[in-house]
């Protein structure tokens, strides 16, 4: 008996030994293939470096998808440094940026595309240079950063177009230039101008035989047309682009074609046709590592789950990509989050929660246009002020010279009473200004709320856009001549906002270039004519400035922009009696009704602020001439009672 347990113990112990030492030799198998593949790939480098190749796709062909290795790529970098070798240390910098940005590191990504676009320039490589540029285009359009973004890729797009001949390195750049510049507008909502900048793509990446330029210019054609509401046309650009990268056997493309298709799956209310795809390619994803990919088929999950009514299952999914989104700072995309959870509280029941998740997504949103338009608006302001500062820098150094030219002329006793005199004078300036504080604080917020108002980033943006379309289209007469008008408008509003009154011409010419501008937007569609009463001087007569523009932009958004046919906007300036004049604007728009309606059908709502803070101002304005104005909004109707427009009508004081 017990030599039976013996036996049976040995044999035991005799199976353990021989499955470990098979483990060991599998396992030393495969760390001694791992390591035979490193070595392979450090020859292939160290072959690179010996040739000195000189442009990207030379590399490429050589490294494969190795190049996305970092721990290679750093080598790489260690190698070209040792041997002086800039193209390998540019190409390995782009590479690790790239793998940084799929990782939502967007800091480190940014640091890495600046060491290389440095030296790319240092070394005056035109092929490397437009890469790297469009590499920080990309990293800067991920994170929100879209006017710099822009920037980046018009540069590298500029740069690659000037150059006499081109090579395939330079053509596929000028490719991903046109396809980011249309990321940039899509996110925009500009899509017929995105489109067009994919189509460039396009054609030259058929050009060139690159089915990845292929599978990423259809799926952009069709995320256009998805936000367009062109369902069926952007499912069949999403198909288009999934056969491209079956074919090129890339797996971050199937599961982006995948996550969009389901996404066109999920509006169409095919919720399972929608999972049956989005949950391999949520694997798939989680492989590949791209947090970006993951928190969007998150989302998605979840929409689509939220749509079968399993709100439990739903909710974990869109918190993860709500989660995600916030750790790798996707701001756009954590306001999506707050608009998934807003609507499945609301159709749990939860409608405090539900407002309070959309009030959260509304208030994202706000942040994100503010700071993005910030940014854009900022580059227009800081050329302005620095002009102006560089002029004023000049005239304080003439001022100053002869300042010193006549001190040395003056005496002791003319020195000491003009000090004296100074002193006093600042005394009394002091204790006026303490007791004009307060009016000067309401007066000074007054004042940058019109400007904000007046200097409306969304208006600027979109002029900017209007003008470079005629560019694009080669219409040089046309760009000229209202880019003239539209810096000319922007001077003259910032020149007014530091004045507390204007002239009335004055007034006229600004509201004249503003309408023509906006008029760009409507196709010149928009008839905008104004009378004067001979009685009213209107080089003499002042009144606040900056006033008439909130009202004319409340007629173009409000009353014209929805309405069909003739638009028309006429302004009738009189004299009513000593010490006022009358104002009248008059549009034929849809009335203020029909305005409201359309106002309250959409989903997000903008705040118009121009017309009360001009109101504010007025009665500031009015104040000073113990007067009173008057603001006042007229239906106009036919003999059926159908609304046939809008009449404002502004009584002000004058001196």
């Amino acid at each position: 008996m017990n030599l039976k347990k013996s036996n049976k113990g040995s044999q035991s112990t005799v199976q353990v030994c021989i499955r470990l030492l098979c483990l060991f030799v599998i396992f030393s198998s495969m760390s001694g293939a791992a390591q035979s593949n490193t070595d392979i790939f450090k020859h292939k480098i160290d072959s690179i470096v010996k040739a000195k190749s000189k442009t990207y796709l030379e590399i490429e062909g050589v490294l494969g998808a190795k190049k996305q290795d970092t721990v290679l790529m750093r080598y790489f970098i260690k190698e070209s440094v040792a041997h002086k070798y800039a193209i390998g240390q540019i190409f390995a910098y782009n590479q690790l940026g790239t793998k940084y940005r799929n990782l939502a590191q967007y800091v480190k990504a940014i640091k890495l595309h600046e060491i290389a676009l440095d030296i790319a320039t240092e070394v005056d490589n035109l092929e490397f240079t437009v890469y790297s540029l469009n590499m920080l285009g990309v990293v800067y359009r991920r994170s929100d950063a879209i006017k710099t973004a822009l920037d980046y890729n018009q540069k590298a797009l500029e740069l690659a177009e000037s150059a006499e001949n081109r090579t395939k390195g330079l053509k596929r750049s000028i490719n991903v230039s046109h396809n980011s510049i249309g990321n940039i507008y899509q996110i925009l909502e500009q899509y017929n101008l995105a489109i067009d900048h994919y189509k460039r793509s396009l054609k030259q990446e058929e050009e060139l035989g690159n089915k990845l330029g292929l599978a990423i210019n259809h799926q952009n054609i069709g995320e256009s047309l998805e936000a367009q509401g062109n369902l069926e046309e952007a499912l069949r650009s999403y198909e288009i682009s999934l056969r491209y990268n079956n074919e090129i056997n890339s797996d971050k493309g199937r599961v982006i074609c995948r996550n969009s298709i389901a996404q066109i799956y999920i509006k169409q209310d095919r919720p399972k046709e929608a999972l049956a795809l989005l949950e391999p390619a949520l694997l798939l994803s989680e492989e590949l590592g791209d947090k970006y990919i993951t928190v969007f088929v998150e989302m998605n999950i979840g929409w689509a789950n939220m749509k079968l009514n399993r709100f439990d299952t739903a909710e974990p999914h869109i918190l993860r990509g709500l989660n995600l989104a916030k750790k790798h700072n996707m701001p756009r995309v954590i306001s999506m989050g707050y608009k998934f959870m807003s609507e499945l509280e609301s159709l749990r029941g939860n409608y405090k929660e539900s407002l309070n998740y959309y009030t959260r997504a509304i208030k994202f949103d706000d942040e994100i246009t503010s700071a993005r338009n910030l940014r854009y608006v900022n580059d227009v302001i800081v050329r302005y002020e620095s002009e102006k500062k560089t002029n004023e820098i000049e005239n304080l150094k003439k001022d100053f010279e002869i300042a010193h030219l006549k001190l040395k002329k003056t005496n002791a006793t003319f020195l000491i009473m003009g000090v004296a005199l100074l002193l006093l004078t600042a005394i009394l300036f002091v204790l006026y200004r303490q007791h004009q504080l307060n009016n000067e604080r309401k007066l000074l917020t007054l004042e940058q709320k019109m400007l904000r108002s007046q200097m409306n980033p969304h208006f600027l943006f979109n002029s900017l856009n209007s003008i470079k379309l005629y560019i694009i289209n080669n219409e040089k007469k046309n760009a000229v001549h209202y880019l003239n008008k539209f810096s000319k408008l922007v001077r003259k509003i910032l020149e007014a906002s530091s004045l507390k009154e204007i002239s009335l011409a004055d007034e006229l010419e600004t509201a004249e270039l503003y309408m023509n501008i906006e008029n760009i937007r409507f196709s010149n569609k928009i008839d905008f004519s104004y009378t004067i009463d001979k009685s009213v001087d209107v080089e003499h007569v002042k009144i606040p400035s900056l006033i008439l523009q909130p009202f004319l932009e409340n007629a173009l958004w409000h009353g014209l922009s929805s309405k069909e046919g003739e638009k028309v906007i006429t302004m009738h300036i009189s004299k009513i009696e000593d010490g006022y004049i009358k104002i009248s604007i008059v549009d034929n728009g849809i009335g203020r009704a029909a305005s409201e309606r359309i106002k309250e059908n959409k989903v997000l709502k903008r705040k118009s602020l121009g017309v009360n803070i001009t109101k504010e101002r007025l009665a500031n304005f009015s104040k000073d001439y113990l007067n009173t104005f008057n603001v006042e909004f007229v239906d106009l109707f036919d003999d059926d009672k159908n609304a046939i427009g809008t009449e404002v009508v502004l009584t002000i004081p004058i001196i």
